[in-house]
């Protein structure tokens, strides 16, 4: 059962939304072993791993081109479906965050410009275990291959047959993967991250797993290596008045549950005749959910927090900054416009958070911890470097270059000003 608190003090909410947490500063140090370890031995270190880990004994890291164009003929034509209209709504999305180069004359003869190119080389995490998630590699496949990044890597942990997931395989081939390998945990992010004798060493690396996962996601970014964004656990938050279906309130909450043990869901209302509403549904759903256990487990971490006053459930939410949030209330749309905290928002009755999981268009790798306050979820732009250029003409570089030379001049950098008197003095030299 979720614990309820009712109208509490400003005061109380820093401790009321407070995530589940953990001892990283321990987690790194079981971590940092691994990683250096897989960087000195590579693929021997990554066997190793995956054997002390997993108890599978990999006779191959890669897998060949038989294996992968055999996992097609393991999915049911309706999965398939699913997957590629998945796809083609994921790429509808993100095709409209491509901008075009637009060349700007800030000044007569000085033009300017900025140009999208893709990251060269990517490497993509893809958890295995109890929730295969091939939809990650949709969310992360499409936007990637659409950036024009020139390889793209994946890694998932093997099964006990030392291959993965039939759908992780067939969403890889479909989205433009490059290679595939049957490694997780730290060791997949470090064989990415430094490279071995038979994965490829990657410029930025995406995708979500556990804390181990996470924490060594953290250690490779402090070593150079660029990675999504800061991830933790799968959160929810859900705002209910008496407009909301409370069965459709459970099932979203209980969604989000499912993900993990380490999850966390939030219920905002207005009134406890709502929120014993919910409590009954998920009460009755979670007796037909097969993630029973680990659901109850996530929503020991969970809350109900009762606000009478909208404006401070707007201000509550935008302090706990979720992940996701569902908008069950009245003018839910206005509502919308004055959340400025969130991963992604789900607005009205029938906007589940599982069709942003899977196939609205939207990307499904969000921010957590309350990471909203500061970071986008992967976009388009999560793939690509920003370049920018100029040029200027003999003009323009007449009409800028007092004011460089002025400025460098009180910044005490004189060969920045030289740099432009001789171009100019070249220039008056012709007249």
């Amino acid at each position: 059962m979720m614990q309820v608190f009712n109208e509490p003090a400003l005061s109380e909410w820093p401790i009321l939304l407070v995530r589940p947490m953990i001892d990283t500063s321990q987690m790194y140090a079981r971590v940092q072993p691994i990683l250096d370890e897989v960087k000195a031995s590579g693929d021997k270190a990554i066997k190793k791993f995956t054997q002390e880990f997993d108890q599978v004994v990999l006779t191959q890291i890669e897998l060949n081109a038989k294996q992968i164009a055999d996992a097609a003929k393991e999915l049911s034509p309706s999965l398939k479906t699913a997957i590629h209209l998945a796809k083609v709504n994921i790429e509808i999305f993100h095709q409209s965050q491509s901008q075009k180069v637009e060349r700007i004359e800030t000044m007569p003869g000085v033009w300017c410009w900025r140009k999208s190119v893709g990251i060269e080389k990517v490497g993509i995490y893809i958890p295995g275990g109890t929730a295969p998630l091939f939809s990650t590699v949709l969310m992360l496949g499409v936007p990637a291959k659409m950036a024009g990044c020139k390889e793209i890597i994946l890694c998932s942990p093997a099964n006990a047959t030392g291959s993965i997931a039939p759908a992780i395989i067939y969403a890889a081939a479909l989205v433009g993967v490059n290679r595939i390998f049957t490694i997780g945990g730290a060791q997949a992010i470090a064989a990415m991250a430094f490279g071995t004798e038979t994965v490829p060493k990657v410029n930025k690396i995406f995708g979500p797993g556990n804390q181990y996962v996470t924490a060594a996601k953290h250690l490779v970014q402090q070593a150079g290596v660029a990675i999504d964004l800061p991830a933790g656990p799968s959160e929810l938050c859900v705002w209910a008045d008496e407009s909301c279906i409370p069965s459709f309130v459970a099932a979203d909450l209980l969604s989000q549950a499912e993900h993990g043990t380490d999850s966390q869901v939030l219920l905002m209302t207005n009134s406890i005749l709502i929120a014993e509403a919910v409590q009954k549904e998920i009460d009755q759903q979670l007796l037909q959910l097969p993630r029973k256990d680990i659901a109850v487990k996530a929503l020991e971490n969970s809350k109900t927090i009762i606000l009478k006053n909208s404006e401070d459930v707007i201000a509550c939410i935008n302090e706990y900054a979720p992940e996701h949030l569902i908008l069950s209330i009245n003018n839910a749309a206005q509502i919308a416009d004055k959340i400025i905290n969130a991963g992604s928002i789900f607005i009205g009755n029938y906007s589940p958070e599982s069709v942003g999981d899977y196939a609205s268009g939207t990307n499904h790798t969000l921010p957590t911890n309350g990471f909203a306050k500061a970071y986008s979820g992967v976009s388009l732009d999560s793939f690509v470097k920003k370049i920018t250029f100029q040029q200027l003409t003999e003009r323009g570089l007449a009409n800028i270059a007092s004011t460089v030379m002025e400025m460098a001049t009180a910044e005490g950098l004189q060969a920045h000003s030289k740099a432009v008197e001789l171009r100019v003095n070249w220039i008056k030299s012709k007249l």
